[in-house]
């Protein structure tokens, strides 16, 4: 099966088990949206009034119809709480996240895949054990932790950068980085952490070949071998853990938007969800399912530049 035929057979079926999924869990959570939008003074009259405006008064399958029937016109449904259409408000909150998400995506490629590489150049070393206890402490520190961690030192210690908030690009390139350096190396670690640990492992596998022996006894220099050989085979399950992690860190928004008092999406998520906006969760579900849909996709297709013969033998 081809990638396409499998992304455009698997897409839909995806993202009507998350979004059913999620449709469900808070339909069964406990509370009635209908109420806290009423107030605290309304009569049972007022509540039922605003269960029929929000359509809360017809069955689950219903509902969930309605909005799945709306989102294939681009009409996500209006948030409860705020009075907006909810893709207005996902639109206006997108940009810090996704500065944040693009530039902690950045660093930990770039960390995680140098440091992995570095561990290799003499295994059991000096530099590898740095990079064993420095990855392992990466993956088990709690990103929030982290977070705090960092502004404690260069927000209130030596007062370096800015401890909260986000400054949009449009307003300037020095301030908008002066506020995404810290959120983004705090989302970075973990991922940065378990890349590098992936990638030492990849490119010893490598290494042991019968091929880099080979071609190490020739005299070829080291930074040939590595380019021309080790990024090839190594490459496969680098880009595979790679395209997880990501996911993983789009999740790790939330988190890291709190601490840092980044009014984005993960915010807006935790927002929604303890004011029970179905909408807005629901939409930013399908935003969320979607972006992981074209990771998965642009995975499968890096397959194809990084070794073709790995296609080849799918296919066949």
């Amino acid at each position: 099966m081809t990638t396409l035929r499998r992304v455009v057979i698997t897409t839909p079926i995806l993202f009507l088990l998350v979004t059913f999924s999620v449709f469900a869990m808070m339909a069964a959570a406990p509370g009635d949206p209908a109420i806290d939008l009423a107030g605290q003074n309304a009569t049972d009259e007022d509540v039922a009034r605003v269960r029929a405006e929000l359509g809360l008064d017809r069955s689950f399958l219903v509902q969930y119809w309605n909005w799945l029937s709306g989102v294939f016109t681009g009409d996500f449904g209006t948030s409860y709480s705020r009075r907006q259409p909810v893709a207005e408000l996902i639109a206006s909150r997108l940009e810090p996240t996704l500065s944040l998400a693009l530039v902690a995506i950045v660093v930990a490629v770039v960390l995680g895949v140098a440091l992995g590489v570095l561990a290799t150049v003499r295994p059991g070393g000096v530099l590898d054990r740095i990079v064993g206890v420095v990855s392992s402490a990466g993956i088990a520190l709690p990103q929030f932790w982290v977070g705090m961690l960092l502004v404690m030192v260069f927000a209130l210690t030596l007062r370096t950068m800015p401890a909260t908030g986000y400054v949009p690009l449009s307003e300037g390139v020095a301030p908008w980085a002066a506020h995404i350096v810290l959120p983004a190396v705090a989302l970075a670690v973990m991922p940065a952490a378990e890349l590098a640990r992936h990638t030492r492992g990849s490119v010893l596998e490598v290494l042991d070949k019968d091929h880099i022996l080979t071609a190490r006894a020739k005299g070829i220099p080291t930074w040939r071998i590595y380019t021309m050989h080790v990024a090839r085979n190594a490459g496969i399950p680098i880009v595979t853990v790679l395209g997880i992690r990501i996911a993983q860190l789009l999740g790790g928004t939330v988190v890291i938007e709190t601490v840092f008092g980044i009014q984005g999406l993960g915010t807006l998520t935790i927002d929604s969800v303890l004011g029970r906006d179905i909408p807005t969760i629901l939409g930013i579900v399908a935003l969320a399912a979607a972006v992981v849909l074209v990771i998965n996709l642009l995975v499968d297709l890096s397959y194809r530049f990084i070794d073709p013969r790995t296609v080849n033998r799918v296919a066949a």
